[in-house]
């Protein structure tokens, strides 16, 4: 009996594999859209090329198996592949004729077909996904709320699940809370918050959320036989679009904000950093604004990144001089949602002390010497009348002397030999030096090393020849 059934089982395969070598089919042709096809090939043949599919029907394959068996046709064994890929068709398609080679000959599928339609919004639905707005018309930077809301049925089993959030193009992300799970009547609820800002201006889109949920399902092979397997399907939210307003005139922040400025002290010694901190706390577009590093003659000013904590902007400034000198307040203006209309808020001005620094040049007064003056008139009257006396002659002779020998003693032109120097061992006195000349590229790429090595903690190496070209170029010691 057991050879009668092969026999009967040969002759129904007989006609199948006299036809083609190879076959095309999918588990279904009918799907909705979120639902999960499967495409299988059919190979039968001693020696096969498998094809190398990664999309079907525009659509990423997700995964793929295979099966070798063998089967007996006209009393003869042959070798038959089974080869299975799973896609989410997200429109309807055809799947084109697909090329396999076959023990050296090129066969080809049919083409199939798939029909997908949208997901029906029934009230009896397992699964919903829906995404929601605060706001569905706003300024540029202006921050607002997207609420992801997942529903799930109590009674709907899933076995395993994967989430693709939303594609936020031309937003900034600002913050995301946890998933905040809870119930509600006959279903169970998962919600996931986001806050956002738009970086541009004109109709901005959200694309829907997705949520793929695996359950047990049961499908039929080749022969008829049913057989288990985890069947995935998935769900979109709707999307959303978001209309956005380029901001007043004159504007470049919007929300509402607060600022403050703070140095670690107000004496110092000259020649040594203080740090000033600033910092912006409120809701707005944080990202727009530029750093606060300002310009005071006679100091050098080393800004650090700006840092963006959720509501709060950090920014730390140095400051290296030699004598005292004030900050100036720190400006911010905004455009104001509530009062609609541009606000400016300002810092309290910091006054520094440096003791022991220079102190401001005293005025130079040049005093006619009366007395020299009055000795050359006498001494020019003497000439006219009669010349010098002899005992005058001697007196000036002998004070020249001396003052000769005194000269080549003391030697007062090593008073004015060059001064040592800079050693780069003296990085905050080197940068002072060459700050008036930041406008050369090859002086500015030597302080953006010493202010790193100062006030970044890092250690990168100057280049000794190029320092001693730039400083003999300016003469600087």
């Amino acid at each position: 009996m057991k050879n009668l059934g092969k026999i009967l089982l040969a002759l129904f395969l007989t006609p199948l594999f006299l036809h083609a070598d190879v076959k095309a089919y999918v588990d279904t042709e009918q799907v909705a859209l979120g639902d999960i096809v499967t495409l299988k090939l059919t190979i039968m043949g001693e020696d096969v090329q498998k094809p190398k599919l990664f999309t079907v029907c525009e659509s990423d394959i997700i995964s793929t198996s295979s099966q070798t068996s063998i089967q007996m046709i006209n009393l003869d064994y042959k070798k038959s592949y089974t080869l299975s890929y799973q896609f989410m068709p997200k429109k309807s398609c055809v799947i084109e004729p697909i090329e396999i080679i076959v023990d050296g000959k090129v066969e080809k599928t049919k083409s199939v077909k798939i029909e997908v339609s949208p997901v029906s919004k029934r009230a009896d639905t397992n699964f919903e996904l829906t995404l929601t707005s605060s706001k569905q018309e706003l300024y540029v930077g202006e921050p607002f709320d997207v609420e992801l809301l997942f529903k799930q049925k109590r009674s709907a089993e899933a076995l395993d699940s994967k989430f693709l959030p939303p594609e936020f193009k031309g937003f900034w992300v600002k913050g995301e809370t946890q998933p905040q799970r809870y119930e509600q009547g006959a279903y169970i609820m998962t919600k996931l918050s986001y806050r956002l800002a738009a970086q541009r201006e004109g109709k901005l889109e959200i694309s829907p959320a997705q949520m793929s949920i695996a359950s047990r399902g049961s499908s039929k092979d080749l022969w008829g036989s049913w057989s288990t397997n985890v069947k995935w399907k998935s769900y979109f939210s709707n999307d959303l679009n978001i209309s956005v307003k380029p901001l007043p005139e004159g504007a470049s922040l919007v929300g509402d904000f607060t600022i403050k400025a703070s140095a670690e002290k107000s004496v110092i010694n000259p020649n040594e950093a203080v740090n000033v901190s600033i910092e912006v706390v409120g809701d707005g577009n944080l990202e727009d604004i530029k750093s606060f590093k300002p310009f005071i003659a006679g100091v050098s000013v080393f800004d650090e990144k700006i840092t963006i904590e959720g509501n709060k902007l950090t920014q730390k400034i140095a400051f290296v001089a030699d004598g005292n000198f004030t900050i100036e307040p720190f400006t911010l203006s905004y455009f104001d949602l509530k009062e609609q209309k541009i606000k400016s808020i300002t810092t309290e001005p910091l006054n520094i002390e440096v003791q022991g620094g220079a102190a401001a040049p005293a005025e130079l007064l040049i005093k006619r010497d009366e007395s020299n003056v009055q000795t050359s008139e006498v001494e020019a009257s003497q000439d006219q009348t009669g010349g010098i006396s002899l005992i005058m002659g001697l007196s000036m002779f002998i004070g020249g002397l001396v003052l000769g020998l005194g000269v080549m003693l003391i030697q007062p032109w090593q008073y004015f030999k060059r001064e040592k120097s800079i050693s780069i061992k003296e990085p905050k006195i080197l940068l002072m030096k060459l700050l008036p000349y930041k406008e050369d590229e090859e002086v500015q790429e030597i302080m953006n090393i010493l202010e790193k090595n100062l006030y970044a903690n890092e250690k990168t190496k100057i280049d000794k020849e190029k320092l001693k070209e730039i400083l003999q170029k300016y003469e600087i010691s």
